[in-house]
């Protein structure tokens, strides 16, 4: 059964209980990423992520990994466009120890110059590494495309002229800013006690003062003809990543497009992954995935291609979405889909840290707690003809938006924008 409890300052406090389960995962989650960034400061949220985890007003860099580690447990951070979190895995008598440690981190971080000038180095060494990936830097070129001059558009580590920019007054002010109970989201997932963890977090963190959020900068949803970059790199294999935008978190069709998703891309017997790698043979791997925020969304394609087949390929894949859209999909497909992404619901659902994700975003993003009966209901409501008008809906030749990093030849990329227009 899932809980929430809302603190007198705004913090909300979400629990599921597991008495079977001999872990616990917990979340502190704030409702801010790089979208919330001016270009002066971009990177900033992912830097305050790796800055926390150096030291905190009780605990230092070594001791926040000892009291976790230390225990069998394991901890880490992300930050996405929309959503920063800090979690831990560890066995369940250790919940109020280890929550004052993921507390302490994220609420009173010791922000220190010297710390700052140590991180710069390493976060401008991970942008270089992002940069030297080919998997990871089309999408970053994608998302350039389907959000040009806003900040989703933008990289979410920053730059390296950002990063190096950054002082001890742009990290304490925008933790001051965001990291507020307004802002917030603890969620703890297995075997654990509402009442007694509430308690502790009203003890931490009940007596935080609030601040207002600052909003986000609206994304523009409008394309009118379809974009294309190329990244020439001398490597082995092309890399694509071919994206419409998509629905946001809160669109009455979500649920039909996560069904496309797995229709079109979303495991092994999909129709990309059996046409363009099992049939054809041009790519070793290929999937797609949607991306749903507040105001905007995107359905992605990627693949990693054989260098001399690109164009083979990038047709193959219109092809296919054209397909969608003109053929409605048969009941076994539809079903088998449906059974898919359910069943992989429920077994994600069984792992204490992946419903503490599951949970938390829900929370985070839509102030909204779902349940898996919920969900089950929503699916079935969805009918095979559903597929067919979204897929209408979204892949419009003049919303395509294709980015590609390899070796691409002048001919390719005549041929590839021919294929866009």
């Amino acid at each position: 059964m899932y809980k929430k409890t809302v603190l007198n300052n705004g913090l909300r406090v979400v629990t599921h209980d597991v008495k079977d389960r001999q872990s616990v995962a917990l979340g502190i989650w704030l409702g801010v990423g790089g979208r919330y960034e001016q270009d002066r400061v971009k990177g900033i949220a992912h830097f305050m992520e790796h800055i926390v985890f150096k030291g905190s007003r009780n605990y230092s860099c070594a001791k926040i990994k000892e009291s976790v580690e230390g225990v069998g447990g394991a901890l880490n951070a992300f930050t996405s466009e929309e959503q920063t979190c800090y979690y831990a895995k560890f066995p369940f008598k250790y919940t109020e120890s280890t929550f004052d440690v993921l507390s302490d981190m994220a609420f009173f971080p010791r922000i220190s110059p010297k710390d700052i000038e140590k991180e710069k180095g390493v976060i401008i060494e991970e942008l270089k590494m992002y940069h030297d990936l080919p998997q990871y830097y089309v999408i970053e070129l994608l998302d350039e495309l389907l959000w040009p001059g806003h900040p989703l558009g933008k990289s979410l580590a920053g730059t390296e002229e950002s990063v190096s920019s950054l002082q001890k007054r742009d990290l304490t002010e925008f933790h001051r800013i965001h990291y507020n109970p307004l802002n917030t989201v603890v969620v703890g997932c297995g075997r654990i006690s509402h009442h007694k963890f509430v308690g502790a977090v009203k003890r931490k963190l009940g007596l935080l003062p609030q601040s207002q959020k600052i909003q986000f900068v609206q994304a523009n949803t409008t394309q009118n003809q379809p974009r294309s970059r190329f990244f020439r790199k001398d490597i082995e294999q092309m890399h694509l990543a071919l994206g419409v935008l998509g629905y946001d978190y809160h669109h009455k069709d979500k649920y039909i497009v996560a069904l496309l998703n797995t229709i079109l891309g979303g495991n092994m017997s999909s129709r990309l992954f059996v046409e363009v790698r099992e049939k054809r043979g041009l790519a070793y791997s290929i999937s797609s995935y949607c991306k749903p925020m507040h105001d905007t969304g995107a359905f992605c394609v990627r693949a990693g291609v054989d260098n001399q087949k690109i164009v083979q390929a990038v047709e193959l894949i219109f092809k296919e979405l054209v397909k969608i859209r003109r053929s409605s999909v048969s009941s076994g497909e539809f079903i088998r889909a449906k059974d898919y992404l359910l069943g992989q619901l429920l077994l994600g659902l069984e792992d204490t840290m992946d419903h503490m994700l599951w949970l938390g975003e829900g929370v985070i993003a839509c102030n909204e707690i779902k349940t898996l009966k919920g969900i089950i209901a929503e699916f079935e409501k969805i009918k095979p003809s559903d597929i067919k008008r979204v897929a209408n809906d979204l892949f419009r030749e003049n919303r395509l938006n294709l980015s590609i990093v390899g070796p691409v030849s002048d001919q390719q990329e005549k041929q590839l924008k021919d294929l866009l227009v």
